[in-house]
């Protein structure tokens, strides 16, 4: 039972108070000791954790790694790899129990981020680089016999989320510790990521497991068995309210420290493992029941085995909500513990602690902590209300329905029956405190009668009417009957959240717009004051300064300073370098480089050879028909065509392009999978043609990563951020882009607008139909006939078979073009026409190489604002109330 009694099965207890703590919390040092403290003889002399360090001192650390740790004399890069991360694990360690030692002794308040996914990348250089080691190591590493870039190119991209939800996730992270603020990410230790994606023969995208974790150990992580906390699914519960559950784990602490940049602070990310309480069942195995034996196993492993399970299936489902209740649960039980080693009263934990939730994943921290609060430390209702709503906030990060999380009160009431009675409970709270301000709503709207005889009578209501004031309040209920299952209640988890959470806030500004006119106007009617905008940001360490070196030396030199890279605002000094014609050169000549080095990339991974004299045309993000990666398929096609039906002379005119296209579809998104399969169709049909030559190449770069954002964005000219408006919240790769130099062809969705104020819009290539006329152009769009010749003939030969099995894309073609069939939602058809303009504006922009490089250095000097340190300052200063504290 969790709430003070045995679990069942389980040898440890749950947490009432700190004195009967079941892990040994009481006089313990939670997150470990100084190792060096410990054995100074062994480490205190050869190793610092600020950054003074001899080449020579690292060359010995690396030697004893290898002898030590890896017991091996090999000399390879993947052994050399292990041995510097191991020896940079060392320095992270010192750095960490120092940083946290000093915030135990001076007790500030935390922000937890809690997320369900961080795709944190590769972390050697990023380590090496934040602590301020990397000429020393670089040195070392090169008297050993190879090179930083060589290493680092062995290590495996931590495979921990997906796209920009995590990716933001990371950045957040590595400015929350850069800026010396007390803060953790919490999450899961996921151990095959979301899926490895490969590109069958027949083009269609193929889902491998994408083992991640090293065999030798991760050194990037501290395994802390001794911090462990129960998690309970399913079971029943008392008239008391005491919840017994029927299946428990264990959620087990793995510590990520996170440095940051050239400060003493190095933070954690704690994500959580885990273990079952009985291992193996051995009676169970020596009755031949083998299964049985190791169910337990089974159970704990499918919780942390995969990123976002494929819940087209009820199972799914349900494993996704386990997911996130599992972590949730594990760390506000943590939280709560530590809390409680230096504080008595619970009622002050709003003082010391905010749990910051990173879209509605987490969101079933509203009802968990109420239950720790009620059912295992005794506060009442009332008091547990209050302090929940303190200690939480909530961003959102989409207005997508399906990222719009509603569960099934079935599902939620059988997996954790106790909280859905706390929401039921929460949600009776709401609306009895509101039903005065809805009641003089539904009056004030009311008709006024002006006869006495049309005031309607008992006699004269309609039998079975619904009573006016009724259906008010549940456009404000938590609880709402599913629109298109009539009879099924569903748990509006975005609607939880904004009740449960002192603030709201959304990602752009013109996404805080909608989601305050579009998807919570009724409670921006309540509470005005909780909804503000946090437009997203990116760490200029990853996105500038280390993925693009050259570049970051150009712009240090010609602003006589590194100091950017923290101060992001110094990147504006940069403007009147656009008029330097030398300065100019310098630029193209670093993004040629870069275009090489991808351009080779290509090569080894698909086998095709690109022209680095062509346009470098990005669009990598998750697949998705918003995205609308269909619409440049589209133009490829045509792009093709047009080259084919071309004379010599009229080619000799064009501008050659390399179209690179990348992202994972979702494993349950039959549309997205086919378009996946499209793209790989027109490459193979295109880069393979000879009449088209070098004009044009298509490429598909499969597993799209961090790592692989690291190559490509630098050399991107021109990227492509095109989802139909008012549907991306903000987008990030966008900045990336920008600030590396990329041109942008974009509508005016997310922070696109954002970017085209600072940079000014006469330097984007923006397209399409604005946000306020979308929900009319749905309404119109079967009577829609405009449709585009070049959009008709590209759509006629995907029919007839010219790129693959028209069979097979049929629905896809349909979905866009038979409004018997589909309703083109995302509008591709409304907004083609514009989008072909804009690319040919690109493409006559590129042929004058130097407006294009003044317009590529503005993007890069007017973009500062998209520095995710900015970002994080404001949560800071305007929800979160965490100042820095610096060791």
């Amino acid at each position: 039972m969790i709430g003070g009694k045995s679990l069942s099965g389980s040898t440890h207890r749950s947490i009432p108070n700190v004195r009967n703590a079941p892990f040994a919390m009481r006089g313990q040092k939670r997150i470990g000791f100084p190792i060096a403290q410990a054995f100074p003889n062994i480490l205190g002399k050869s190793r610092s954790s600020n950054g003074s360090v001899s080449p020579d001192v690292v060359k010995e650390e690396v030697a004893r790694e290898m002898q030590y740790r890896l017991s091996t004399n090999s000399s390879s890069d993947e052994a050399t790899y292990a041995a510097v991360a191991w020896s940079v694990h060392n320095r992270l360690v010192d750095s960490f129990n120092k940083t946290h030692e000093f915030w135990k002794s001076k007790d500030p308040k935390f922000v937890y981020y809690l997320s369900a996914e961080f795709l944190m990348g590769r972390t050697m250089t990023n380590a090496i680089n934040n602590l301020g080691v990397e000429g020393e190591y670089a040195e070392a590493i090169r008297e050993i016999g190879s090179t930083m870039e060589a290493v680092a190119d062995t290590e495996v991209d931590a495979a921990l989320g997906n796209g920009g939800l995590g990716r933001l996730a990371a950045c957040f992270l590595d400015s929350m510790a850069s800026l010396d603020l007390p803060g953790w990410g919490y999450g899961i230790r996921y151990k095959y990521g979301m899926f490895k994606q490969g590109v069958a023969e027949d083009g269609k995208q193929i889902e491998l497991p994408d083992k991640w974790i090293p065999e030798t150990g991760n050194p990037w992580e501290i395994r802390r068995p001794q911090i462990r906390f129960p998690v309970g699914f399913y079971g029943s519960v008392g008239a008391g309210g005491e919840w017994t559950p029927a299946e428990t784990v264990h959620a087990v602490a793995c510590d990520f420290p996170i440095p940051g940049y050239h400060t003493s602070t190095t933070s954690n990310l704690r994500l959580w493992d885990a273990e079952p309480v009985e291992e193996f069942d051995l009676e169970a195995f020596n009755a031949g029941e083998y299964e049985k034996a190791v169910a337990s196993r089974r159970k704990a492993d499918e919780i942390v085995a995969v990123l976002y399970p494929n819940d087209a299936t009820e199972e799914g489902k349900e494993l996704r909500l386990k997911q996130q209740y599992f972590f949730v649960a594990a760390s506000l039980q943590d939280t709560l513990a530590r809390f409680l080693e230096e504080h008595g009263d619970l009622e002050k934990l709003p003082e010391k602690a905010i749990f910051q939730l990173n879209d509605t994943h987490p969101t079933i921290a509203v009802p968990e902590l109420m239950r720790l609060l009620i059912d295992v430390h005794g506060m009442e209702f009332s008091k547990a209300w209050d302090v929940t709503k303190k200690c939480l906030a909530y961003t959102n990060h989409t207005v997508m329905p399906e990222a719009l999380e509603k569960w099934p009160v079935a599902v939620l009431s059988k997996l954790l029956p106790r909280h859905m009675q706390l929401i039921e409970q929460i949600n009776e709270t709401w609306l009895e405190s509101i039903k005065a301000h809805v009641e003089k709503k539904v009056t004030d709207a009311a008709p006024k009668a002006e006869d006495p005889d049309d005031v309607p009578t008992e006699d004269s209501e309609v039998e079975g009417a619904v009573d006016p004031l009724e259906a008010a309040l549940a456009e404000y209920s938590i609880v709402q009957e599913n629109p298109w299952n009539k009879g099924e209640m569903l748990v509006n988890m975005a609607y939880l959240a904004v009740v449960g959470s002192c603030a709201v806030n959304g990602v752009a500004a013109i996404h805080s717009e909608i989601i305050k006119e579009d998807i919570f106007p009724q409670f921006v009617e309540i509470f005005q004051e909780k909804f503000q905008n946090k437009t997203n940001g990116v760490t200029l360490r990853r996105w500038l300064a280390y993925c693009n070196p050259e570049l970051a030396a150009l712009v240090t030199e010609a602003l006589g300073t590194d100091a950017w890279v923290k101060d992001a605002t110094l990147l504006s000094k940069l403007k009147p370098m656009a008029e330097d014609a030398e300065f100019r050169k310098k630029w193209r000549a670093i993004k040629m480089q870069r275009k090489e080095k991808l351009a080779a990339h290509i090569k080894e991974v698909t086998g095709y050879d690109v022209p680095v004299n062509a346009m470098f045309d990005v669009q990598v993000k998750r697949i998705h028909e918003y995205k609308r990666q269909l619409m440049n398929t589209v133009s490829l096609i045509h792009r093709y065509q047009k080259i084919k039906a071309a004379s010599p002379e009229e080619r000799a005119k064009m501008v050659p392009r390399v179209a690179i296209l990348g992202g994972k579809a979702a494993s349950a998104y039959y549309m997205a999978k086919k378009i996946v399969a499209l793209v790989n169709a027109v490459s193979k049909t295109v880069n393979n043609d000879p009449e088209v030559g070098d004009l044009l190449k298509v490429i598909f770069l499969p597993n799209y990563n961090v790592t692989e954002a690291e190559v490509i964005i630098p050399a991107a000219e021109l990227s492509q951020h095109i989802s139909t408006a008012g549907t991306e919240a903000s987008g990030t790769s966008n900045m990336k882009f920008a600030l590396n130099g990329s041109l942008i062809i974009g509508t005016m969705d997310g922070a696109n607008i954002e970017i085209a104020d600072n940079t000014g819009v006469e330097n984007l290539f923006t397209f399409g139909v604005d946000a306020a006329d979308v929900p009319r152009l749905r309404e119109e769009r079967k009577d829609f006939k405009d449709y585009d010749p070049r959009w008709v003939a590209a759509f006629d030969a995907v029919r007839k078979g010219e790129f693959g099995d028209a069979d097979y894309f049929e629905d896809l073609v349909d979905s866009v073009n038979d409004m018997t069939k589909g309703n083109d939602w995302f509008l591709v058809a409304n907004d083609f026409a514009t989008y072909m303009d804009a690319q040919d504006e690109a493409d006559a922009l590129y042929a004058d190489e130097e407006e294009w490089t003044k317009k590529s250095i503005l993007y890069t000097a007017s973009n500062g604002f998209f520095s995710s340190d900015r970002t994080i300052q404001q949560y800071a200063d305007e929800i979160w109330n965490v100042k820095p504290c610096a060791p």
